[in-house]
């Protein structure tokens, strides 16, 4: 897979379902190496359902790759040239070797604590891991835990860093819809709690690009109420009372079952208003006791609308954001991240858009996981997003 010359950046994927962690780890390593044309690997990502001891996952994996730098997360679903592995099986690993590339893999823990800190210390360490021969275009990849911490915070430090030059792209850590614990890796250890990044040197552009497909299904609201990710009041009234009113009922799926856990998204979700017009999805649920909850914070007095969607809305615009990310990209695979509640919504059509990614990519391998929110931040601050798909070229 991918040009094989030796100044272009060469790509192998593996992947397992073998029910033991380290002979799953080490298999799906040796398949992604094989590509490599004998080179070791200058970077290992590695996506893994939360059933495996993922301790030995990473044995197996390293066991192959030599110990080559590595990061991952554990995941809700992954994608892989074409392919959906549902939640709850296997592992994937992706390989990567380049003279042309550079990449710095760094972590950080207690990110709950402090996540303004952790992302400044985060991108500061990763930058240094990459070390001082810097190339012309640069992208930091991040991998959090998805129960933990505040996301966009996360984001703000890392953009202190940063500034807007260079772009972050990313995921949030799922548990095939537990939403028990995730966990983040990097090279041997498995880390909870945390966050893992790579700063992604390249001497060809990096452009991360997203999509979401969710469309108003009201005039615009103000939040009127909010205890952290509890939305209490909208327009001063019970805010589940007005987020039902704004339900689409011709939509088989306008309806939060009771009888779902928290990982259920329904078809329905916040669009948190942007000053240049844009939606910034925040997914939706109601919790055990029956209060409305978001997966992010939205602030007190933001402007919002209910927005919806259906599977078709969903693929098309997975199919037109990897387009975009394609146009005019020197490619040799594309790295993409979608939200476990996009899986959800597509429901039995889920397989079909790993397969129309795939097709929309050509001979570019396609790879990926089902997350717990995505990370899309180009030219502001704010970047965490739900419900969406996030894809970088590289």
């Amino acid at each position: 897979m991918g040009d094989l010359t030796a100044d272009r950046l060469q790509v192998g994927i593996g992947a397992s379902e073998h029910s033991d962690g380290r002979e799953a780890g080490a298999a799906a390593a040796r398949a992604a190496c094989a590509d490599l044309n004998g080179r070791r690997p200058d970077l290992v990502l590695v996506f893994a359902s939360v059933r495996y001891d993922l301790a030995a996952v990473l044995a197996g994996i390293n066991s192959v790759t030599g110990g080559a730098p590595l990061a991952g997360a554990s995941s809700s679903g992954h994608l892989h040239a074409g392919t959906l592995t549902q939640p709850g099986e296997g592992l994937a690993v992706l390989a990567l070797a380049s003279t042309d590339y550079r990449f710095g893999v760094a972590s950080v823990t207690e990110v709950g604590a402090n996540s303004f800190h952790a992302g400044r210390e985060l991108a500061r360490a990763a930058r240094t891991a990459a070390g001082t021969d810097r190339l012309p275009h640069e992208a930091l990849l991040v991998l959090s835990d998805g129960l933990t911490g505040d996301q966009q915070e996360l984001l703000n430090g890392i953009h202190r860093v940063t500034g807007v030059a260079v772009p972050v792209v990313g995921g949030a850590a799922g548990d095939d819809r537990r939403l028990a614990r995730t966990y983040v890796m990097r090279d041997g250890e498995v880390f909870s709690d945390a966050a893992v990044a790579v700063w992604i040197g390249s001497p060809r552009p990096l452009t991360v690009v997203s999509g979401h497909g969710w469309q108003p299904t009201g005039l615009p609201l103000l939040v009127t109420g909010v205890d952290g990710p509890v939305v209490r009041e909208i327009s001063g009234r019970p805010a589940l009372e007005v987020y039902r009113e704004h339900f689409r009922f011709d939509n088989p799926m306008c309806e939060i079952p009771s009888d779902r856990d928290g990982g259920y998204h329904s078809a329905h979700a916040f669009g948190l208003i942007q000053p240049d017009g844009q939606l910034l999805i925040r997914g939706a649920f109601v919790d055990d006791e029956g209060q409305l909850r978001t997966f992010a914070p939205l602030p007190a007095y933001a402007a919002v609308q209910v927005v919806s969607c259906g599977p078709d809305d969903l693929l098309d615009v997975g199919d037109a954001t990897l387009a975009d990310a394609l146009d005019g990209a020197d490619a040799s695979v594309a790295l993409v991240f979608s939200c476990v509640a996009r899986l959800d919504i597509l429901a039995g059509r889920s397989a079909e858009e790993a397969q129309r990614l795939q097709k929309i990519a050509g001979e570019v391998p396609t790879f990926g996981f089902y997350t717990y929110g995505e990370f899309a931040r180009t030219t502001s601050v704010v970047g965490y997003h739900n419900a969406t798909i996030a894809a970088v070229i590289l």
